[in-house]
């Protein structure tokens, strides 16, 4: 009964991963999905694609192992964050495609928002940001879009969730309508220094309470799933958003501890503790994981287009055939081009938050091509990354504390960025052993929950690293090179 199963839900994919009793993966499903453009900037999933593809791969990775649903002790779940779903309590039919995160449809009605003096409440609340980004617009929209929605909402028949909770609903047969505290920080509408529910907010967006979630620790009873999914009941004990997930998964339980993901888009966590920490610098504050009713604190730096920026070179224009191409690319380029490449392709996140911004290139001569696009591509989110790390040293240093960056992710796994991003941000960057650390953190939450896995303090003991890179680049190239970005992004600004 060691075994634990992590069903992790992506922008672009869903996986189950199986777990044994040491931690390790036995066994690992993946499947992704399509994604819908319907107008520029704006970007959906269809609900029944997310649960469809989590349950597929669950039920492929426990048959993979080699196990039944009786030896799964617990379901750890982890998630892409702040998109947004509706469904009918009845039916459990959604009334419109899941918004997701990268949607900025509704960066007008955010604008608005900032110049009628909104913005500075809803920050005070919830440590984040007047922007498309959160579901809190995302759910106005589809309330106002959707003939009758308010009113159904109102009368309690609809339900308002992110993926873990459609999932959650889901898997327990529309019993258990539920959230963590980590995705609850991320809709705009929960206060987090009083842990429920902004009513104030909730008002200003014209939001019905009734079609809210519980809010639960991350590791808690989230019901177990019904026993005709896998043939056999099995608890859900762990949930939390991925990049939370990541930070539990990268043992970061420390305040002054420092993770980044490197998925479809890069997010740094730092933690700070019991006590929130203001951002002066565009940063979040958030949640990074709420234990036996207590949160701990973290500024987060999130930005919208780091893998996918490989994925743009793969899929859009079609230079590479596959993401692990971009290393050998990027090592092939003339070293006497410099092309910058700044991908906004939905907007700039932190520290910039401008949702109007697009991308573009810049220095590109006749002779720049594939090899260059790809270097240009990964040094890109070694850029933005620092630019996250800056703001974050701004906003809250400790004496003492050690720079050290430990990384995830599926970019993480290629050698030249991580070199580059040692470079560029002048400090060391360790990969673990494990890569798969935001299913790790899921699974650690439900096992740990289940009692099969160790407490924080051991299994911070285990966390290990692959391999450290160091800068190899002086300071003053360093600089120069990082001024050279900052030039590419205020024209990108208009600045």
């Amino acid at each position: 009964m060691g075994y634990i199963l992590a069903l992790d839900q992506g922008t672009t994919s869903s996986r189950g991963i199986v777990f044994d009793a040491q931690m390790r993966i036995k066994a690992v499903a993946q499947e992704e999905f399509p994604q819908h453009y319907p107008s520029s900037g704006w970007v959906e999933h269809d609900p029944s694609d997310l649960w469809a593809t989590a349950a597929a791969t669950a039920r492929a990775a426990i048959e993979k192992a080699g196990l039944s649903a009786r030896e799964i002790a617990a379901i750890g779940i982890t998630n892409q964050r702040e998109t947004t779903l509706v469904w009918d309590r009845k039916t459990g039919r959604p009334i419109h495609r899941a918004i997701v995160w990268q949607d900025r449809r509704t960066a007008d009605f955010c604008v608005t928002l900032r110049d009628e003096g909104h913005e500075s409440m809803i920050t005070a609340r919830t440590g984040l940001l007047a922007d498309p980004y959160f579901s809190a617009t995302k759910l106005k929209y589809i309330l106002d879009s959707v003939d009758g929605a308010r009113e159904r909402a109102r009368r309690g028949e609809l339900a308002f969730g992110t993926v873990d909770s459609w999932l959650i609903w889901n898997l327990t047969g529309g019993r258990v309508h539920a959230t963590d505290a980590t995705n609850a920080a991320r809709t705009m509408l929960y206060d987090i220094h009083k842990g429920r529910w902004s009513q104030t907010i909730c008002d200003l967006f014209d939001i019905p309470g009734e079609m809210l979630p519980e809010v639960r620790d991350c590791a808690a009873d989230f019901g177990a799933t019904r026993s005709d999914l896998f043939g056999h009941e099995i608890p859900i004990l762990g949930v939390a958003g991925d990049q939370q997930a990541a930070t539990i998964g990268q043992a970061c339980f420390t305040p002054g501890m420092l993770k980044s993901t490197y998925g479809t888009g890069c997010f740094a966590v730092l933690n700070t503790g019991e006590t929130p920490v203001t951002s002066t610098n565009k940063l979040l504050t958030t949640i990074a994981y709420q234990l036996d009713g207590q949160p701990t604190y973290a500024l987060e730096g999130s930005i919208f287009i780091a893998g996918a920026v490989v994925q743009w070179l793969r899929d859009g224009i079609k230079v590479i055939r596959t993401a692990p191409e971009t290393q050998a690319l990027a090592e092939q380029a003339d070293p006497s081009q410099d092309l910058i490449l700044v991908p906004a392709f939905v907007g700039l996140g932190a520290p910039y938050w401008k949702p109007e911004a697009r991308g573009a290139i810049f220095g590109m001569t006749r002779n720049s091509g594939p090899a260059e696009f790809a270097r240009a591509a990964l040094e890109s989110v070694g850029y933005q990354t620092r630019d996250l790390l800056e703001a974050m040293q701004a906003d809250w240093t400790r004496e003492g504390a050690q720079p050290t960056l430990r990384v995830d992710g599926g970019m993480a796994a290629n050698d030249y960025a991580m070199q580059f991003l040692s470079d560029i941000i002048g400090a060391p960057v360790d990969r673990p052993k494990v890569l798969e650390t935001t299913a790790l953190g899921a699974a650690w939450l439900a096992g740990m929950r289940a009692g099969v896995w160790p407490g924080m303090a051991e299994f911070a003991r285990g966390w290990a690293v692959e391999r450290q890179f160091t800068t190899k680049l002086d300071e003053g190239a360093r600089r120069s090179r990082y001024a050279r970005w900052g030039r590419a992004v205020n024209a990108v600004l208009g600045v």
